[in-house]
């Protein structure tokens, strides 16, 4: 008999660097949130080079957890980095990431697979967003940025709670190069331009973050960002003339 939970099958990338504090509980979060909506599943955490317990603790829940699989870097790669090879390594039809620092409520990916159907990628948007206002201002202009340069591809850009078919990263594997900080925005642009159909959801369920620290306000992750734009814009410069 089938299972009425059947539905397509999915897999949850979550990268995540130093996040020891949160990563047991995000685990759970989605084993539960995921089993209520399908019975084919697989979680692939990528711990970017963390200092921390962080690949331990993964580890020792995939020994107790067939659906959790980590893959490490030796060394700290970047965000992007870690995003790539999750997806590049997902096997399942539908393929959801989120971030590693429970800011989100995972249940509601289950407003982004009712969105899928008609579309390849499925963009979350915070709303409203919960973080301090530097870097909710930050984020703004960020994404405003991105428009100006690339056109419109998605109101919150970084927001990392997305949906897409495994077809759109066998597509764009070999297009994005951008490892840090960019990487999004690049692969939005990238999947724009393929001609892919994106569709917009907001996220709710954003929250504070309650442990462990972000590295996105970094002067190293800024920096890094700023160059790999410049490098993606003169690519695309090259690649239409």
């Amino acid at each position: 008999m089938t299972s009425e939970r059947a539905g397509p099958s999915l897999s949850v990338v979550i990268p995540a660097y130093n996040e020891a504090e949160n990563i047991a509980g995000m685990l759970r979060d989605v084993l539960r949130a995921v089993r209520g909506l399908c019975s084919d599943f697989e979680i692939i955490v990528v711990d970017d080079g963390s200092a921390d317990t962080t690949a331990h603790t993964v580890r020792e829940l995939g020994r107790l957890h067939r659906e959790i699989r980590l893959v490490q870097h030796a060394q700290n790669k970047g965000y992007g980095a870690a995003v790539f090879d999750g997806l590049v390594g997902a096997t399942k039809e539908l393929v959801f990431f989120t971030d590693g620092d429970r800011q989100f409520d995972v249940a509601e990916m289950e407003d982004l697979l009712a969105r899928i159907e008609g579309s390849d990628l499925v963009v979350g948007y915070r709303s409203p967003r919960r973080d301090p206002f530097m870097r909710r201002l930050n984020g703004k202009g960020w994404s405003l940025l991105i428009t100006l340069l690339f056109g419109y591809t998605a109101r919150d850009i970084d927001c990392a709670f997305k949906l897409m078919r495994r077809s759109v990263i066998e597509r764009l594997r070999d297009e994005v190069q951008s490892r840090g900080a960019t990487f999004s925005a690049e692969f939005l642009v990238r999947a724009k331009r393929a001609g892919f159909r994106i569709a917009e959801v907001p996220v709710r369920g954003h929250r504070p973050r309650v442990a462990g620290n972000p590295s996105g306000a970094k002067p190293s992750v800024i920096v890094r960002a700023f160059r790999e734009l410049i490098r993606f814009r003169l690519r695309l410069w090259k690649e239409s003339s």
